[in-house]
């Protein structure tokens, strides 16, 4: 193959990343340029190729049959160009292992747990990285990404993590410890608000039809911090499972009915090809799942406050 009739990175980086978002905008975000420079780079690449990868109606775009093809062969070439990129410039980073991962499922799920994997793989050099954005294999330093979504990761080793689910919770001392017996209850307490965490589809899975959304009081952008105004007896938080988990157990919060409302999304497990295989992710892999199981047991195991005997209700000091 003569690499001389290769296309211009530059070109490629830009049809790659204006292929994954289908917007020639957001392209340009992401890779800090114009949306005329990426609108030039893809035309230009289109001339050369001799045949139209995006078909343009407006300021939309979509990809044609042969663009949508191209984007997964160039998406895979890159993430092997930059992994190859990342060996060369690794002195020791066969022993780092970066991952990353949502900032509220980091510091309520992984944090409490990250301490077993650090005494069981001593020699693995950890690096949490906290972040709501999403990771780009193909530029970010990164091994491993926990995504939470709908698992559609093109060119990418995918495996589903860890379901999800929605309930409500309160400190155990909240309203002077009178918790509500059954969903109708909530109606006359304070439900705290949240960006992500909308009511609507748990009040229909608890047959709460005439109950709406709460639309006073402040609203909570980060899971976390409405976890925490729960924990703080600021009223009644409809969390992930997945967060309030440990501070159930640990008698910080208590689950108030067994009632699961439904998660459009799901966490998973992510990885480019190139990388499964390394001793570092394979580690990782196999601790994170061993952990995810033991989490599925914990949460079977666990009662709500109104299924639960009162001696079984903590109580902070």
């Amino acid at each position: 193959m003569d690499l001389r009739h290769l296309p211009a990175l530059n070109a490629l980086r830009a049809f790659e990343a204006a292929a994954r978002h289908e917007s020639f905008s957001r392209a340009a975000d992401e890779l800090f340029v114009t949306h005329g420079a990426v609108s030039h780079q893809i035309r230009a690449l289109e001339a050369e190729l001799g045949v139209a990868l995006f078909t343009r109606d407006g300021k939309r775009v979509r990809l044609t049959d042969g663009g949508r093809q191209y984007a997964s062969d160039v998406r895979a070439a890159l993430v092997t160009l930059a992994e190859a990129t990342r060996q060369v410039r690794s002195g020791d980073r066969d022993r780092r292992l970066v991952v990353s991962l949502q900032s509220s499922f980091s510091a309520r799920w992984v944090t409490p747990r990250i301490g077993g994997f650090i005494e069981r793989h001593p020699e693995i050099d950890l690096e949490l990285l906290s972040t709501n954005a999403l990771t780009d294999f193909t530029r970010d330093d990164v091994d491993v990404a926990i995504r939470f979504g709908q698992g559609k990761y093109a060119g990418l080793h995918v495996e589903k993590l860890l379901d999800e689910v929605f309930f409500p919770v309160c400190a155990p001392d909240y309203n002077d410890g009178k918790l509500p017996r059954t969903p109708a209850d909530l109606a006359n307490l304070q439900l705290l608000r949240s960006s992500d965490e909308l009511w609507r589809p748990w009040f229909d899975t608890a047959g709460l039809a005439d109950m709406v959304e709460p639309k006073r009081g402040v609203l909570y952008e980060d899971s976390s911090n409405l976890l925490q105004a729960a924990i703080d007896r600021q009223g009644i938080a409809l969390v992930r499972r997945s967060l309030a988990m440990h501070e159930i157990v640990a008698g910080r919060v208590v689950r108030l009915f067994n009632v699961d409302g439904p998660s459009p999304w799901t966490y998973f497990f992510v990885c480019p090809p190139a990388l499964l295989q390394t001793a570092r992710v394979q580690a990782f892999r196999a601790w994170i799942f061993s952990e995810s199981e033991q989490f599925r047991l914990i949460y079977e195991r666990t009662p709500a406050a109104c299924d639960a005997p009162a001696a079984q209700v903590k109580v902070r000091s």
